[in-house]
């Protein structure tokens, strides 16, 4: 592990940034800073994600565009322009890796090219953490659908995974996987914050792992 020239993240949210708060706490904050966070960027003005990132210690950047706006201010533009501009806005900060932690936007093959075509740069894995197991529940609302399958008596667990991302939505390889059981007589708030403390676990573990940290 080296403390002279930490590697460097780009972290993508959406939301609260619970997920991002956890590779700060974990990776980003001195003194044992094995890597940077140089980059938060969202698609939500309101992300509180974004908040986190400037106060915390040191100040991480942050970048604002949605795609409503971009296309509203651009309007020969497309959504696959949209996705470009975000994999440029990324690469400018010239990321070692590329982490959509509660990313609510599905990437097409334009923000994929982007980050893999080099151009003179180095090339940035992109991960991606979800909220359920390999082969299930892709796409959005998987907690959700998982509960209302266990209510059903249809499953007994669901998951957790960080995953590679490809182009077809949650699909790629999983890096992390981590199973977590249903338990009779809880709430589903409380299934849903047991999980999400997996979540903040195998973020970092899969962070850790890719940056070879």
């Amino acid at each position: 592990m080296s403390t002279t020239t930490p590697k460097r993240i780009a972290v993508l949210v959406s939301g609260s940034g619970s997920n991002l708060q956890a590779l700060i706490d974990s990776i980003h904050t001195p003194p044992t800073t094995p890597a940077q966070i140089v980059l938060v960027l969202s698609n939500r003005r309101a992300a509180h994600g974004l908040t986190r990132a400037s106060t915390a210690s040191p100040q991480i950047p942050t970048a604002y565009l949605a795609l409503k706006p971009f296309l509203h201010s651009n309007p020969s533009s497309t959504r696959d322009d949209y996705d470009a501009r975000v994999a440029e806005m990324v690469r400018e900060a010239d990321p070692d890796l590329v982490v959509l932690a509660g990313w609510m936007h599905v990437f097409g093959e334009r923000f994929l090219e982007r980050m893999e075509d080099g151009e003179g740069r180095k090339k940035a894995p992109v991960i991606n953490l979800h909220p359920a197991l390999p082969g299930q529940f892709d796409g959005a609302n998987a907690i959700d659908r998982a509960w209302e399958d266990w209510s059903n008596g249809e499953i007994t667990e669901t998951g957790a995974m960080v995953h590679k991302v490809i182009k077809q939505v949650d699909r790629g390889e999983p890096l992390v996987v981590r199973k977590v059981q249903f338990k009779e007589g809880e709430s589903k708030q409380e299934f849903e914050k047991r999980l999400h403390g997996v979540e903040w676990e195998i973020i970092v573990e899969a962070t850790r792992n890719v940056l070879g940290l």
